[in-house]
């Protein structure tokens, strides 16, 4: 049996807890089942923003006439290449890490499943190994739904469909979450005929505001079925077919591909979590309190396998906050989470920080609510833009920001001016002592601040 400081269990947002604290002469065991580097880097967020670029570009050059642009030809894409490049790029980056684990005398590595076999014991590829403290970042993979047929087609989840290098005439996507939009708008956009399964909404989390014109812009340019329900799926002759029931009509759909990306679930099942005493939710997560910490002493856990939030950005937070009080400030203190944003980098963009409208509402909260179009905005009139705004969510007594929503060119950028301001308990006033650069997007967010303003002076 081997005996560490530090065991890590995962090498995305885990990382944070494998070179830190080596370099503070702890010997940490850094485990790891797939690829170094995690969901993020080799099958999540890296790849699929490489992918989503260059879609981005396509779908700019199909609207340039409007700029008076034309092309000689339509634009075509290399999707082979793209696909080999993105893949090779993300596998230069994950091969990296191996050797700088190799060159660390306070580092071993194992490739492989680790399996508790105790509280503080694990198992992975025949050796046994034990820790003073534990971290487990094992994530989470795609969850898939329970569809009549569809365990016995070949359909491709997230990871297949950012390596596949043969670029399908048409595909069907089910799912209408952020990696179902992303990934189905990138493949249209490169030409592929693309249709959405939707069981509810497109984007259903977001503020309502923000759905109701995601839909409306989304919907122009691609074929989506809302609130529909899938009754089987088959697969014959390669090519997919799915009987589905939409606006009260069965309807067969057909296609070459098929992508199902309905959501996530907890990588807790391979862990042998029921050799210990750490308990996990009805979903399947971890849960832990304040500190991260799990039901058995001295085990902790982070990043979406405890299902708060599914971001690299928040994995990264949670493992810096365990790195810094428990080996550099030694000091056992909760985690306090600054306002988390996210975006969804389809055409047009969505972005969020903070509240929606609807949680205000539940919690009773007396706020005022306002949008600025990008039309009305310098910039916006550069672009032409004909859609998209940004929301403001303030308080009424104090101006204090509760939340912000963007959808629109560029909203995973406009939205970080509201997530500096709302992590320093900012207000609208805060937000008009600015000098903008004129004309840059950021305008609109003032124009919103400006709005803002004229309704706090009225109430």
């Amino acid at each position: 049996m081997k005996h560490y400081d530090i065991i890590v269990i995962g090498t995305g947002g885990g990382t944070k807890l494998v070179t830190p604290p080596s370099k503070l002469g702890y010997k940490v065991a850094a485990i790891e089942k797939e690829s170094l580097g995690g969901t993020c880097l080799n099958r999540g967020c890296i790849p699929s923003k490489m992918l989503l670029y260059p879609a981005e570009i396509m779908t700019l050059a199909a609207r340039s006439e409007k700029f008076q642009i034309r092309f000689p030809e339509k634009p075509q894409v290399d999707f082979k290449t793209l696909i080999e490049r993105i893949s090779k790029t993300v596998d230069d980056d994950s091969a990296s890490i191996l050797p700088a684990y190799e060159k660390n005398p306070n580092i071993d590595y194992f490739a492989g499943t680790a399996r508790f076999l105790s509280n503080d014991t694990i198992s992975v590829n025949g050796e046994t190994l034990k820790a003073d403290r534990i971290f487990i970042a094992a994530g989470a993979r795609p969850a898939i739904p329970d569809i009549p047929g569809l365990d016995s087609v070949p359909f491709m989840t997230s990871r297949e469909a950012l390596r596949r290098t043969e670029l399908p005439r048409s595909m069907i996507v089910i799912g209408g979450g952020f990696i179902a939009l992303e990934l189905g708008f990138a493949y249209s956009a490169f030409g592929t005929d693309v249709t959405f399964l939707v069981r509810d909404r497109m984007l259903k989390h977001e503020d309502k505001e923000i759905t109701d014109e995601f839909e409306r812009i989304f919907t122009q340019s691609h074929n989506v079925l809302l609130r529909s329900k899938i009754q089987k799926i088959e697969y014959s002759e390669n090519m997919f077919f799915a009987d589905v029931i939409a606006d009260g009509k069965t309807v067969r759909l057909e296609a070459e591909a098929l992508l199902v990306a309905t959501g996530v679930r907890a990588n807790t099942d391979l862990l042998g979590l029921e050799n210990t005493e750490i308990q996990t939710d009805e979903r399947g997560y971890i849960r832990v309190n304040e500190y991260l910490e799990t039901s058995v002493p001295n085990v902790y856990a982070l990043g979406d396998v405890i299902g708060r939030y599914f971001y690299r950005h928040s994995v990264n937070f949670e493992g810096e906050f365990l790195f810094r009080t428990l080996y550099r400030e030694k000091k056992r203190v909760p985690i306090e989470y600054p306002p988390v944003p996210h975006a969804v980098f389809t055409h047009p963009q969505v972005a969020k920080v903070g509240k929606t409208e609807e949680e205000l509402i539940l919690e009773n909260v007396d706020y005022i609510s306002v949008k600025n179009p990008y039309s009305a905005s310098a910039t916006g009139m550069a672009r032409l833009s004909d859609s998209g705004f940004i929301k403001l969510l303030a308080e009424k007594k104090t101006g204090r920001v509760l939340g912000a929503h963007a959808i629109g060119d560029e909203a995973s950028n406009v939205i970080h001016l509201f997530i500096l301001l709302m992590t320093m308990n900012g207000t609208v006033d805060d937000l008009l002592r600015m000098i903008y650069i004129h004309p840059a997007l950021p305008e609109i967010a003032r124009n919103a601040a400006r709005k803002a303003k004229e309704l706090l002076q009225t109430n």
